[in-house]
């Protein structure tokens, strides 16, 4: 091995590591001794954390000091299987130990010896049992590691192998690591130095020390994409996009049958002033604006007024939506509506017939339709625009920045308006959209009843049966939502860590499946028409049960999560979720915004299977507001805000091959973000180059990054 190991330095360069040992390194992703210091712990096992086993807490993981109170016994259950025991106590009690197939620890374990174990304490016959707990042996004077790292691991490799590799590192490599973050802000924000974090996150030996590591290693991914961020912005801005003449909107607003509200006026303003104001370099720069409010806000008027402005100006829109159903929707609304102003309206789906694609095709090329509302179908190399002016996506979480991208590229000079029915709060606002400008709609329309809510244990099951067929006898339509489509189901897929609500859930309940809990109403009202949708069907038999449902065909329509893009049912009124703990608040305000639509009186009853208190008082919030950026503000506080970040910004950013999120998803330190895109913003208007020498770290990071891939964003 090298006297000095460097950061470059393959990771055959370490004691210990053969052409073998390399193989199964690479495997991780793992290549130099770079790659070694940056592959952190996935999990860390609180061994320092001792107890006694009187305070145990049964079915958790557990660190107890021990001295061995009997002889190692080892017994063959069967051909090729043993189990060797014995008994440890403390001062507080005794308890039995088991390992499996490992006969060797007769030789370890020896009357009156003192070990650290760390496992799950359980009941074995009514006898306390840890069963193949890990052990160290206690000596006196030798302090034991407080924290012990858990790393992903391929076959071959142990945690303790690379723990052993990354202790190699620390000295020599960790010194010549150069920290890209400039002192003045690191003093300025109170964070630990580069070197700090990865050691302290690799061998963390307080709560405070790896605090402050996951912190300070959160911050630096953060900061990286807010550059990018801010250097996309800043390039956006610096790109022409067409000059939309001055017009008036009062002929479109006219026809309305309602005034709009003033969110709903001052967004429009801002889209208008967006791509109609040449600014003093002689241009208008292409406008990229997210337009953000709740189910039933009037975010589809605000487009449909958009659309008007770049009609009027000569210009063609495409407005693309997720679903074939919502699309149908979309034109019959806006054709009747624009029909009136002698505005031609086209529809575009995957569905349409070779020679309704064709028409489409040919009216857009040469300029004889003004806007085509469509699916996916507008991505095609066959819909050439005239002169595509505008660009609008509905529901932008349903699209990734690839397809946005490919739909612009129709006319890089067009302006882009997406949509989106999912409040964020302020606070992580810039983080999520992006490059993109934010306008809210922050009231609904006047005429909006409000949907009482309550929430349920699975004890009122029948007279929720009776609750469906009250309101289908009088009228109305039921939403059932479960969050399984079938019962069997990888129950881990939507387990409460995988949802981000675990502190929330003692019990984890049997997940309701949708086509189990079909075939069940029909068992219990077979008098009503029960409907069934989730995400396995075909597009085209989605829109079908949809369009049933719309209709009136289907009374109660069961489904998973894919009617939080549906179509507008003005006759539904009840909407029941289904182990509603499994749901975060914001996803829950999602699905309730599917009814409330029409005259009647509507109500949405969340049932949990989780009976805690807590689970109740988190769901309660949902029973208090129908307000959906109050309820994205607790979800924030109880979910943190880097499940925000990793759910919604994640995703989308690995598509442009961006960086990924590794400790801001779980960063619950909302001041973080924002120190983290002020500091951004700074850094590029105080040098947008990154040409400073307290930047060229930075620099050389976002280049590797792929900064310029950023700017598909817009």
């Amino acid at each position: 091995m090298k006297e000095v190991l460097r950061l470059d330095d393959c990771v055959s360069s370490l004691r210990g590591v053969g052409a073998a040992k390399a193989k199964q390194l690479e495997k991780l992703g793992i290549l130099s001794v770079r790659d070694l210091l940056y592959y952190f712990p996935r999990a860390y096992e609180r061994r320092g954390d001792i107890r006694k086993l009187s305070e145990a807490e049964e079915n958790l993981s557990n660190s107890f000091l021990l001295t061995v109170g009997t002889k190692v016994t080892t017994a063959k259950i069967r051909s090729g299987f043993s189990i060797s025991k014995f008994r440890a106590f403390d001062e507080s009690g005794s308890v039995e130990i088991m390992f499996f197939n490992s006969p060797f620890v007769k030789d370890v374990f020896h009357l009156g010896t003192v070990f650290r174990f760390y496992g799950k304490l359980y009941f074995h016959k009514g006898r306390p049992t840890l069963s193949n707990p890990k052990y160290e042996a206690y000596i006196e004077g030798i302090p034991l590691k407080n924290y012990v790292p858990v790393y992903s691991l391929t076959e071959g490799l142990t945690s303790n192998a690379v723990t052993k590799l990354v202790e190699q590192c620390m000295t020599d490599a960790l010194s010549a690591l150069s920290d890209p973050l400039p002192e003045h802000i690191r003093l300025s924000l109170k964070l630990p130095t580069l070197s700090y974090a990865i050691r302290a996150a690799h061998f963390p030996q307080t709560d405070a020390m790896l605090s402050a590591a996951l912190r300070r290693l959160a911050f630096d991914e953060m900061l990286l994409f807010a550059l990018q961020i801010a250097y996309a912005k800043k390039e956006r801005d610096t790109r022409i996009g067409v000059t939309i003449p001055p017009c008036k909107v009062s002929e479109l607003t006219a026809l309305l049958p309602y005034e709009l509200t003033a969110s709903q006026k001052r967004s429009v303003n801002e889209i208008y002033r967006d791509m109609t104001t040449i600014n003093k370099e002689g241009y208008t720069p292409t406008m990229a604006r997210i337009l953000v409010g709740d189910v039933g806000s009037g975010k589809t008027v605000c487009a449909a007024l958009a659309a008007y402005i770049a009609i009027k100006g000569g210009f063609q829109v495409a407005f693309m939506v997720p679903t074939e159903i919502l699309a149908r929707q979309h034109y019959t609304e806006l054709s009747s509506l624009f029909s009136k102003l002698g505005i031609r309206t086209s529809l575009l789906l995957g569905a349409s017939t070779q020679s309704e694609k064709n028409r489409v095709y040919s009216e857009a090329e040469k300029g004889e339709t003004d806007i085509i509302i469509g699916t996916h179908a507008l991505l095609s190399d066959k819909v050439i625009f005239k002169n595509l002016g505008l660009v609008i996506t509905d529901e932008q979480h349903r699209f990734g920045v690839v397809q946005r991208a490919t739909l612009k590229e129709k006319n890089s000079a067009a302006h882009l308006l997406v949509m989106s029915a999912t409040p964020i709060p302020r606070t992580l606002a810039l983080a999520l959209y992006g490059d993109l400008d934010v306008s809210r709609l922050t009231e609904l329309p006047a005429g909006r009843k409000p949907i009482d809510t309550f929430v349920v244990d699975e004890s009122y099951e029948s007279r929720l049966i009776a609750f469906i067929e009250k309101q289908v006898n009088e009228g109305g339509q039921c939403y059932v939502v479960c969050p399984a489509i079938e019962q069997d189901e990888e129950e881990e897929y939507f387990s409460p860590e995988r949802l981000n609500v675990s502190p929330t859930v003692t019990s984890v309940s049997k997940m309701k499946s949708a086509i189990e809990y079909a075939e069940r109403l029909s068992t219990l009202l077979p008098s009503l028409r029960i409907g069934c949708l989730h995400g396995k069907m075909k597009a085209a038999q989605k829109d079908e049960i949809m369009r049933d449902f719309s209709a009136g065909k289907i009374h109660v329509l069961v489904s998973t999560t894919v009617i939080e893009v549906g179509v507008n049912v003005p006759n539904s009124n009840l909407m029941i979720v289904q182990n509603a703990e499994r749901f975060g608040l914001s996803q829950l305000h999602q699905l309730r915004g599917r009814i409330g639509r029409g005259s009647r009186k509507s109500y949405c009853v969340l049932v949990t299977g989780d009976n805690a208190e807590s689970a109740h008082a988190r769901l309660s919030v949902m029973k208090r507001t129908t307000d959906g950026y109050e309820i994205a503000e607790q979800d924030l506080l109880q979910r943190g805000p880097g499940d925000f970040f990793s759910q919604n910004l994640s995703d989308n950013f690995r598509q442009s091959g961006g960086i990924s999120f590794r400790f801001a998803k779980l960063c619950e330190d909302t001041s973080l973000f924002d120190s983290a895109f002020s500091t951004a913003k700074s850094i590029i208007q105080s040098d947008p180059s990154l040409d400073h020498p307290d930047h060229q770290a930075l620099k050389k990071i976002l280049i590797t990054a792929k900064i310029s891939d950023v700017a598909s964003l817009s």
